[in-house]
């Protein structure tokens, strides 16, 4: 991606030249629909007026743009010759004045990749859909622009669109003389301008409120998707959390939501969860369910909805200067979708989702080589692409849960409230947000800042306990350690709960206390005298980011009675700290296993218990020894179909435990079964709905192992011939155990660019599975020979999902973690960000022979 990357240092000097006071933006779409000629790409037209000051007049600068051909330049009425000034991705920009007019006419591509104007043909009735997606820096893929966040400007944007279409931007939009035409914008950055466009299925309502001066708010809002989804479309309930979240947010904000409506979009082949441009959210399409799913993904929905919600404030009224504060709007939003799930919606127990969920995507990034300050040293836009991770976004949202612990709820409610109105449409950085928590806790946060947000790493926190000889604690301390690579020893608030089992073996809690762990060992002043506690379980109630570690009397407690503890969150948090243990290879993954099968059927968190069930496959696939593999996958399968014809017919936990038996099926018992189910065998497991999504989820585990093939594929698109059944039919068709399949998958991917985003993830996720490592075991040599190129000629979001996707992870031997650092030591010079993913992976490899030499050595 030569020429295509903008670096902080060009950032910060041209915000320092210029300022921008309007974008006129007026594309032509038209061009979507009907037959395409010619042998380049698909193009659109885009006309682009840009009105900036420069306050040095004669100086020279640049605009960004990516884009097949540029028809005019003009800067201020001069006729500027595009091939002269325009290189692919930047215009040059000479003698600028005071005041400037640039005027930039060009054709730009329709994508294929999610990047930039996205065009989407759906298979089942042929229409064409368009949407927009920039973050970081691919609005220059639809418009010329200045391309950093702190260059804000209003926008105005007219579209024009084929006759049937309707077309959305972040202002209100009417259609006049063939022209959609939409109101300015506030000043926003260029990331989150946003079009959507095509016969969407479209839905409305209303959000009212009176404010505090006694002034009526009315937003109007929107949801819309692929009419090919609209049956499945549940627009109240998301209409009904929208105006749960709009109303928490005004109840704690004290700051109007800014932008006028509140459009909410559905869209196919999303990269994203979803995206938080002002007026006019996007989402991937696949939170529109298909088929029944557990309470889990309607709280994992209500979560990004209100994470995106978050957003209209920590992010798009105030943004940060460049993505070194990322954290400011990612970390924010992460927290707040569980703080207002609690506090809004019916979802009241989000907070274990979190500590189970967000915590754990946190803890591996940040034990990987690219872990990084919460305030990330971002150099340029490769770097920030990559950064959209579990670091900025859930660990920067549990230390936000230590931060409010540490100044208070109010006084970090009322921080945000100034923050808001202090910089309302401008920029900021860390100091602004640390400024106004000092005025309203009264802390000085420096230090906290130092401790927790610039420095990488995880700590580890453990008890130790000292009894009387009548067997009461007579002293409790709780140590804490670093990895050697990031040795820095945090300040954390922490509970301490102490736990026995008591009459009918419930195991439960009898003391807490909370204290300040500061140092490397700190003793806990409030639990002496008590009776001698079975377990000890620190951050207890999860306030602060650590991993949880437990004395030799609390681990053998948890593998005899983890199954007995009452407490939801108390049990969420023991299932990650075991998790951890198994990824440290600190405990044998056949036990993690085991514990799963023994306790796993009475956890009452559904999306505890799905988080399990990825667990204990992964600990099958990845931290089992290779000779006990064969005997952990036979444990699963059977394991999960005993729990799936116990659990209560037609619920959830039913749900849960027929999509893991799927997932983890192994020999003839196991096929006959989910062969009885598609073919509508009722009495196979009585209550279990099996609806299209379920159908696709038993073929892909038939289609690994070679039971079910092409013929049946193609007969289940012909019964689900969607955009969504053709994603299922290319990942199992990928999936199948044969030579031929895996070099044709290969070649779609790594030779070809032909697929669009979501096929190239449904390949690649078919490609690789865990019964077929000699299959593919040719691909890891060609794997390390094909990265670099493919890294420079595609897309960025294509390059990430090829370098992760394709891994030879399940090469998991010595081999190939040789091979991997010969390819690190002879391509030191190759780009940063592309030498972070192979690092990562890396990692994740050395962690994985780790995690199989510790269950070898099990006995």
């Amino acid at each position: 991606m030569p020429g295509e990357n903008l670096s902080r240092d060009e950032a910060r000097e041209r915000a320092a030249l210029l300022s921008v006071d309007g974008y006129e933006v007026s594309l032509d779409v038209r061009s979507a629909v009907g037959e395409h000629h010619g042998n380049g790409p698909r193009t659109f037209r885009s006309v682009t007026t840009i009105r900036f000051r420069c306050n040095e007049p004669g100086a020279s600068s640049f605009a960004d743009l990516i884009a097949p051909a540029v028809t005019a330049v003009s800067l201020n009425g001069r006729d500027l010759d595009p091939s002269e000034v325009f290189d692919g991705s930047r215009i040059v920009l000479e003698d600028l004045a005071a005041d400037n007019e640039l005027v930039v006419d060009a054709r730009c591509a329709y994508s294929r990749t999610g990047e930039g104007l996205h065009r989407f043909v759906d298979p089942e009735d042929g229409e064409v859909y368009l949407y927009t997606q920039y973050e970081p820096a691919d609005a220059r893929r639809v418009f010329a622009n200045f391309e950093q966040p702190d260059l804000k400007a209003p926008f105005r944007f007219e579209v024009r669109a084929p006759e049937e279409w309707t077309v959305w931007s972040g202002g209100a939009g009417e259609r006049a003389d063939g022209v959609w035409r939409f109101a300015e914008t506030k000043p926003i950055s260029t990331y989150i301008t946003c079009v959507v466009a095509g016969p969407y299925h479209y839905v409305t309502d209303t959000y009212e409120r009176t404010l505090a001066d006694g002034t009526r708010l009315r937003v109007p809002l929107g949801a819309l998707c692929r009419k090919g989804l609209a049956p499945h479309f549940d627009a109240d309930d998301v209409f009904l959390i929208t105006k749960q979240g709009l109303d928490f947010f005004h109840d704690h904000f004290d700051y109007p939501y800014p932008f006028g409506k509140y459009d909410q979009a559905f869209v196919p082949e999303y990269n994203l969860g979803a995206m938080e441009n002002p007026g006019l959210v996007t989402f991937r399409e696949e939170y529109i369910f298909r088929g029944k799913v557990t309470r889990s993904s309607y709280e994992g929905r209500a979560n990004t909805i209100l994470h995106e919600m978050a957003h209209m404030w920590f992010g798009d009224l105030v943004t940060m200067e460049w993505w070194d504060d990322l954290w400011l709007k990612e970390s924010f939003a992460d927290f707040m979708g569980a703080f207002a799930n609690v506090g809004a919606t019916r979802f009241k127990d989000a907070w274990i989702t979190f500590a189970n969920r967000r915590k754990a995507w946190a803890y591996r990034a940040d034990q990987l080589p690219s872990t990084h300050p919460i305030t990330a040293d971002i150099r340029d836009l490769e770097d920030a692409k990559l950064n959209f991770d579990g670091i900025t976004y859930a660990k920067g949202a549990s230390v936000l849960k230590q931060l409010v612990a540490y100044v208070g709820q109010d006084a970090f409610l009322e921080g945000a409230r100034r923050y808001f109105k202090r910089h309302a449409y401008g920029n900021t950085r860390l100091g602004d947000l640390l400024a106004v928590l000092e005025e309203t806790s009264g802390r000085d946060m420096s230090a906290w800042a130092r401790s927790w947000l610039q420095t990488a790493g995880v700590n580890s926190l453990t008890p130790q306990v000292l009894l009387t000889t009548d067997g009461r604690i007579d002293e409790l301390a709780v140590v804490q350690e670093a990895a050697e690579s990031h040795p820095e020893l945090r300040p954390h608030r922490v509970a301490i709960g102490l736990y026995r089992r008591g009459e009918g073996g419930a195991l439960e809690r009898y003391a807490r206390a909370e204290a300040d762990v500061d140092g490397p060992r700190t003793v806990v002043t409030g639990l002496a005298g008590e009776q001698a506690p079975e377990l000890v379980l620190v951050n207890d109630d999860d306030l602060t980011y650590c991993k949880i570690r437990f004395d030799a009397t609390s681990l053998a407690t948890l593998r005899a009675a983890l199954g007995d503890m009452t407490d939801p969150l108390a049990r969420a948090l023991c299932w990650s700290a075991l998790w951890n243990m198994t990824r440290d290879a600190l405990l044998p993954a056949r036990d993690f296993i085991d514990l799963v099968l023994r306790f796993g059927e009475r956890e009452t968190d559904i999306g505890v218990l799905q988080m399990l069930h990825a667990w204990a496959e992964s600990a099958a696939v990845h931290y089992t020894a290779p000779e006990r593999r064969g005997e952990a996958g036979r444990r699963l399968s059977e394991g999960a179909r005993r729990r799936l014809t116990a659990a209560e017919p037609g619920s959830e936990r039913q749900l849960a435990w027929a999509r893991f038996f799927a997932h983890v099926a192994d020999g003839p018992a196991a096929f006959e079964l989910l062969t009885a189910l598609l073919d509508g065998d009722g009495d196979a497991v009585p209550g279990l709905d099996v609806d299209q999504e379920l159908r696709w989820t038993f073929l892909e585990a038939l289609a690994v192992h070679g039971v079910a093939g092409e013929k049946e594929l193609a007969a289940e698109l012909t019964r689900d011939d969607t955009a969504s059944g053709k994603r299922h039919q290319v990942r199992c068709l990928a999936a199948r155990p044969s030579a031929a399949v895996k070099a044709q998958a290969w070649a779609q991917v790594v030779e070809s660019d032909a697929l669009s985003n979501a096929l190239v993830e449904a390949t690649i996720s078919g490609f690789a599975q865990p019964t077929q490592r000699e299959l593919i075991a040719p691909y890891a040599e060609k794997y390390f020979a094909a990265i670099e190129r493919v890294w420079g000629e595609r897309s960025i979001q294509i390059g990430m999902d090829v370098v992760r996707g394709l891994f030879p992870a399940l090469q998991d031997s010595p081999d190939t973690l040789a091979a991997t650092d010969a390819w690190l030591a002879a391509h030191e010079g190759a780009a940063p960000a592309l030498r972070r993913l192979v690092l990562e992976t890396r990692d994740d490899l050395a962690r994985a022979l780790r995690g199989q030499a510790c269950d070898a050595a099990a006995g």
